[in-house]
């Protein structure tokens, strides 16, 4: 698993998928000073990224639930990650909305998933894990098993390590912030002094530079 962890970081640090700015932060939605910016939607346009998401994602869905029935992606970043995984697996797929639609039918849930079967959530990107859970909250409320979620990458914050523990939600990912800043030191994107830093955001992302 520690090769692929590697290669999925190096292979998103190339298209430049994911960032790694310490002296030029970007800025989330959340307002937090970040000095990594990560856009999973980038590797659609490379097919062979898309290639080795699709074809690792079915991996880890064949050899840890090979019961799944149906893959939900969430949306809108894992929307065409979880179709192709799900074709991949000759697998029925629906996507979870953010919030209901306010017209037509009000679905949350897009597609057949009937109450009852089992499944697995395909999501993009962890970060604080609130969007992801409220996808597995949906599904769970249609009367559907979550086996668990598959995603590409993770920040590793201890607050989504606790969010998934609550939630009783079983989390794998291709990749992950610490095999990102190995394999970024390792090819000279970043030099020792930014590693330290790097670090040092992830204890605190809240009030990194404040």
């Amino acid at each position: 698993m520690e090769k692929v962890e590697k290669l999925v970081a190096k292979n998103l640090l190339d298209i430049k998928a994911i960032k790694l700015q310490p002296s030029n932060p970007f800025t989330w939605a959340s307002g937090w000073h970040s000095p990594i910016y990560c856009d999973n939607r980038k590797t659609l346009s490379y097919p062979s990224s898309r290639n080795l998401i699709k074809i690792e994602i079915a991996r880890l869905v064949r050899e840890n639930y090979p019961e799944v029935e149906v893959i939900a992606g969430v949306a809108t970043g894992a929307i065409a990650q979880g179709a192709m995984v799900a074709e991949e697996l000759g697998l029925p797929f629906v996507y979870v909305r953010s919030s209901a639609k306010d017209h037509g039918l009000g679905n949350l849930i897009e597609g057949d998933l009937k109450p009852g079967q089992k499944v697995l959530v395909i999501e993009d990107l962890i970060s604080t894990g609130g969007s992801s859970l409220k996808a597995v909250e949906a599904v769970r409320a249609n009367g559907n098993e979550v086996l668990g979620m598959i995603a590409i990458f993770t920040y590793g914050f201890p607050v989504a390590t606790e969010a998934f523990e609550k939630a009783n939600v079983n989390l794998m990912t291709l990749s992950n912030y610490n095999a990102l800043l190995e394999v970024a030191l390792g090819c000279g994107y970043i030099k020792d002094a930014e590693l330290e830093e790097l670090k040092e955001w992830r204890k605190d992302p809240a009030n990194w530079r404040k």
